[in-house]
């Protein structure tokens, strides 16, 4: 088996508006809360400890009572799929 090498988009130019701080915010909320439906589709339940044999998740709480940690974790992700988006082209304007 080959080994994987991640290749995401290159961002490292892309500086985001100012103006996006907010829908940052809002996509990783969305992005944490599509993650933890989908777990919760598939069975899964809060746990103080992730458990994946019991289906269990420690965050598997609204995104306002994740760690801060865990919340950068969900905006960097947004972020970067922000910058992708400028960097091959679009723009992102409210309608």
């Amino acid at each position: 088996m080959a080994t994987y090498k991640p290749e995401p988009i290159n961002t490292l130019q892309v500086v985001l508006p100012g103006n996006l701080a907010d829908l940052t915010e809002k996509l990783a909320k969305n992005a944490h809360d599509n993650w933890a439906a989908m777990r919760m589709k598939d069975g899964w339940t809060w746990g103080p400890e992730r458990d994946d044999k019991l289906k269990k998740h420690p965050d598997l709480v609204p995104y306002e009572e994740l760690s801060q940690s865990e919340k950068q974790y969900d905006r960097t992700a947004a972020m970067e799929t922000l910058k992708a988006m400028l960097a091959i082209g679009y723009r992102i304007e409210p309608i």
